[in-house]
């Protein structure tokens, strides 16, 4: 666990603002950006993402389904579709992709804990305490 791991489980279990998150991201470089992404996919695959998670994605994230991100995860195999999202390269799109991702996480664990951990599991970013 590191400081990333944290911020990236505490903003997708809701307990930072997206809009200090858009921050921390926009301050990386673009290669630290892209890492965040892909470590981002690789969390949303860990937590067993469903295509069936994309439209409540789109909505939490705020993005128009017209963006590019909501309409890669509209399409296709959603571990592959998440892989393309992570790789999109112009900065507006990398903050899309971001915030999809982010909710894509949010969502998948959140139904993880119910299904898998409700009795207690080992997973540190599930005792993230309640206020950050």
């Amino acid at each position: 666990m590191n400081e990333r791991d944290v911020l990236l489980n505490e903003h997708a279990r809701g307990l930072r603002p997206m809009s200090e998150g858009i921050e921390w991201f926009d301050a990386l470089g673009q290669e630290k950006q892209s890492e965040v992404l892909l470590f981002l996919r690789h969390l949303c695959v860990q937590a067993r993402a469903v295509a069936e998670d994309a439209s409540e994605s789109i909505r939490r994230s705020g993005l128009r389904p017209t963006h590019t991100p909501a309409v890669l995860i509209s399409r296709g195999r959603i571990d592959e579709q998440l892989g393309k999202i992570a790789g999109l390269a112009p900065l507006d799109e990398r903050r899309k992709a971001f915030r999809l991702l982010i909710a894509v996480l949010s969502i998948a664990d959140a139904r993880r804990r119910e299904r898998s951990c409700s009795g207690g599991c080992s997973h540190w970013w599930h005792r993230l305490p309640s206020v950050a």
